[in-house]
């Protein structure tokens, strides 16, 4: 699948750091209906990224001409993501590894792994697929799923990335996982990382909450650590698929979406366990 990026530049006088993050939270809100499925704010500076053959760029456009802070303008610069490049990139740099609460070690293969007795070691390879870890968002889930029993239960991972949700699912003690991703190349890489972290016990599927139709059974745990738009749009059926008292993690929003995630889950009957917030980003666990 191709992707584009977009680079946004806020134009106004003298933007607190509050106003800007404000305006990141709206962008981000408004770009999800654009086609946009993944954000990402570091250095100061928000990009998303957005499948090529789902970016609507006239709506972007109409929704950024009537943005409601008047003293902000934005701007935005797209590029197209080569493959190759972008394959290129991370085999060269790789990313940092990342440790979570000193029980979790997150790191690639270009760099050596700080683990510790104890510690849960995970090797991901990230080839064209976002989740290394070094998201606050990724963060989050990891932490979830480490704190909660999951010692012989089966677990759904929707829009898998890397696979490292998988991953965490299965060591920390999930009978089964399946998961799935509208991205061929983020099947094939949470294959890849599966192997490379012995894991087995992981069918990956290729496609949209509606392959699932070929799937038989019910979860556990359900995970969701995607747009905001398809959390609201994929909700009900993610519940369809949990057990009664199953638990659902929804992350990859800000917290200004908060009330209408919440919202939707209350239609649903699903009950609001907690709120987790890390870096201006938002986990929410539900019980059926």
């Amino acid at each position: 699948m191709k992707y584009l990026s977009a680079h946004f530049l806020l134009k106004g006088d003298s933007l607190s750091p509050e106003e800007v993050q404000t305006a990141y939270d709206i962008i981000t809100a408004l770009a999800g209906e654009a086609g946009f499925d993944t954000f990402d704010q570091s250095d100061g500076q928000l990009t998303g990224y957005a499948p090529a053959e789902a970016f609507d760029q006239h709506t972007l456009d109409a929704l950024l001409s009537e943005f409601p802070l008047p003293q902000v303008n934005v701007e935005y610069h797209l590029e197209k993501i080569d493959d190759e490049d972008w394959n290129a990139t991370w085999e060269a740099t790789g990313f940092e590894p990342i440790v979570i609460e000193g029980r979790c070690v997150i790191h690639d293969t270009l760099h050596e792994s700080p683990t510790q007795p104890g510690m849960m070691d995970i090797l991901i390879d990230a080839k064209m697929a976002f989740g290394t870890g070094t998201h606050e968002t990724t963060q989050m889930m990891v932490k979830h799923l480490l704190d909660g029993d999951l010692q012989g239960q089966r677990v759904l991972d929707c829009g898998c990335g890397t696979g490292i949700l998988s991953i965490v699912a299965s060591k920390a003690g999930a009978e089964e996982v399946v998961a799935y991703d509208i991205d061929e190349w983020s099947v094939e890489n949470t294959r890849h990382n599966a192997t490379l972290n012995g894991v087995d016990n992981i069918e990956v599927l290729n496609g949209d909450i509606h392959v699932l139709s070929h799937v038989s059974g019910i979860f556990d745990v359900v995970l969701a650590n995607i747009n905001r738009n398809v959390l609201l749009s994929d909700m009900e059926a993610m519940k369809g698929m949990m057990t009664d008292g199953g638990r659902l993690l929804l992350s990859g929003f800000y917290e200004s979406d908060i009330a209408l995630l919440l919202e939707t889950a209350r239609r649903l009957d699903l009950k609001h366990v907690s709120t987790d917030m890390l870096g201006g980003w938002v986990l929410l666990s539900f019980t059926s």
